[in-house]
């Protein structure tokens, strides 16, 4: 049965400086994304477009948000599985490719996820579950580019 899942958010532009878009340099790229009952995200551009390197940018949370819906699947994979998973880290890296017309887009993914199970025995077992969990992941699922997955899994001491 397929069931549809809708999502809301407001975003507000705060990055006027007085004079709007008058010039290029002369507005900035902050703003806030909001969600009911979440608290607000504050994002702006990255760096290189004039953004704050202390506010998150849109193509860090399209990394962020590959890496949590992989997790995410990953988990229920092994729990369904019976793999006990004990510990999770990934070390996400992006790769985009600007125009000359000052567009873009991202090229790949790399996710880098460090399991930890409960038993020597899963280790195999839960390594191989990337699989499907890249495979279930709506995220992934969506995107145009690859996501690469470079998993290392390890048993707790």
């Amino acid at each position: 049965m397929n069931v549809d899942h809708h999502y809301a958010l407001t975003l507000e532009w705060t990055g006027n400086r007085g004079t709007g878009t008058s010039g290029y340099r002369d507005y900035g790229r902050d703003h806030i994304v909001r969600a009911e009952g979440n608290p607000p995200i504050e994002g702006s551009s990255d760096r290189a477009f004039f953004g704050d390197p202390e506010r998150w940018n849109p193509e860090e949370l399209l990394v962020a948000a590959l890496a949590q819906c992989h997790m995410l699947s990953y988990l229920h994979v092994a729990q369904k599985n019976g793999v006990v998973v004990t510990g999770y880290t990934d070390s996400a890296t992006g790769t985009m490719a600007t125009a000359a017309d000052g567009g873009g887009h991202f090229t790949s993914v790399t996710l880098r996820p460090a399991v930890t199970v409960a038993e020597q025995g899963q280790v195999e077992l839960a390594q191989s579950l990337h699989e499907e969990a890249s495979r279930l992941c709506f995220i992934a699922s969506s995107v145009n580019f690859p996501v690469e997955h470079e998993p290392s899994t390890t048993a707790a001491a």
